[in-house]
């Protein structure tokens, strides 16, 4: 190689190596610059410290004024799936019931050593699990036994799938009493999908159990109050209704694909002859 054209390129090179390390040092720079500057914190909206709305569409004017005087106790246990949902029926029932009234357990599975209440709650004789199936009990008819009063209701709170999930996965829901709802009326949580008409959100299921429970039916219509009004609002702001996928499939309205597993295309074919699942 040429003695002028090695100067040359180690002159190159040597140019070529001052102008990354020139770059390197205002990028440096830039990136110093940006760190020191101050940080936007976007804050979540104020909620209700009571319906945990939103203070903007507080639902606290439909809520009763007192906590509703009543003597049986409501467990919920909740999926973790259903904190991190906006719109949901929890809070709201439990804004209308005294705290000691309505208590709430987040989890998928519950054992004896790390949920002591509610295990001793299970193995009690005065409560009662609520979920649908062939071995439950309809509990307008069950004659509740005055002796042990209070009762507890244990519900689940999920989606379908979810629930039945929780329900068979915790060997403590074997202890109480099964119950269901034997219902006509169709759910009014007009803004979510159910499978089925007559499939209920958890502050219905509670609003009627409390009813049958306490005797007392203005206790459905007074827990009812504040989800007609959600429903209502998200409605005029531009939500939908939104029909069972029982209706769906029955009138042909059914956008999705029919699965091609057979357990649920059975499922399916169920919810179209009106067959609970």
């Amino acid at each position: 190689m040429e003695p002028d054209r090695v100067a040359g390129e180690a002159a190159a090179d040597t140019q070529g190596g001052k102008f990354g390390a020139i770059c390197a040092e205002e990028e440096r720079n830039v990136l110093q610059e940006l760190s020191e500057l101050p940080v936007e914190t976007v804050g979540k909206r104020p909620t209700c410290s009571r319906c945990s709305r939103p203070q903007k569409v507080c639902l606290c004017p439909f809520l009763p004024v007192h906590p509703l005087n009543v003597s049986t106790c409501l467990y919920i246990v909740q999926h973790p799936a259903e904190g991190s949902r906006v719109l949901r029926t929890v809070p709201l029932l439990a804004a209308c019931l005294p705290a000691d009234k309505c208590k709430v357990f987040v989890g998928r599975r519950f054992s004896e050593d790390r949920h002591p209440e509610l295990a001793a709650v299970c193995q009690s004789l005065s409560t009662l699990i609520l979920y649908p199936g062939p071995e439950a009990k309809n509990l307008e008819e069950l004659e509740l036994d005055s002796s042990l009063s209070p009762y507890n209701i244990i519900i689940i709170d999920g989606t379908w799938s979810q629930a039945k999930g929780m329900f068979y996965g915790n060997s403590l829901f074997r202890f109480p009493k099964q119950v269901q709802l034997q219902t006509s009326l169709s759910s009014q949580y007009i803004i979510r999908t159910q499978p089925t008409n007559a499939c209920l959100s958890t502050l219905e299921c509670a609003a009627f159990a409390l009813s049958v429970a306490e005797k007392n039916h203005c206790i459905h219509e007074v827990i009812l109050r504040p989800l007609q009004a959600l429903c209502s609002f998200q409605l005029q702001h531009g939500a939908q209704i939104h029909h069972s996928k029982e209706h769906l499939i029955k009138n042909g309205l059914y956008a999705k694909s029919m699965p091609k597993n057979k357990r649920k295309l059975n499922r399916m074919e169920r919810l179209v002859n009106n067959v609970k699942v």
